[in-house]
């Protein structure tokens, strides 16, 4: 079971550390790339969504045998971002093979309302 993976850095951007095992973040000029092992799940056990500031992705396999303690593979994570600083409107996620992979696109620095830049005489 994955909780919380991450948290928001100073600058507001997400911090990939500490990250959890099966679990890779990847953050560049555009985007924060998300890479989520998830064996034994397929699309239609996984959910990802946002709300208030977090991305939470959830999946729950189904069980395999009967055998006592045997449990379905269970995986869910929150991620806190910074709505200022991504376009939670437009998160993308595909899940191929057991892995997921999350897209969440950054706002581009000369849109953003909490940046400002300062003249220097």
């Amino acid at each position: 079971m994955l909780d919380d993976v991450s948290a928001a850095s100073p600058d507001g951007a997400a911090r990939a550390a500490p990250m959890r095992r099966g679990w890779n973040a990847r953050e560049d000029a555009d985007a924060l790339r998300l890479r989520v092992d998830m064996p034994g799940l397929g699309k239609e056990h996984v959910k990802v969504w946002a709300e208030q500031n977090s991305l939470v992705i959830k999946g729950e396999g189904e069980k395999e045998s009967e055998q006592e303690g045997a449990d379905a593979p269970r995986y869910s994570g929150r991620l806190e971002l910074a709505g200022d600083v991504y376009r939670m409107d437009q998160i993308k996620a595909e899940m191929k093979n057991g892995v997921l992979r999350v897209v969440v696109p950054k706002v581009k620095e000369e849109e953003r309302k909490d940046v400002f830049e300062v003249n220097v005489d």
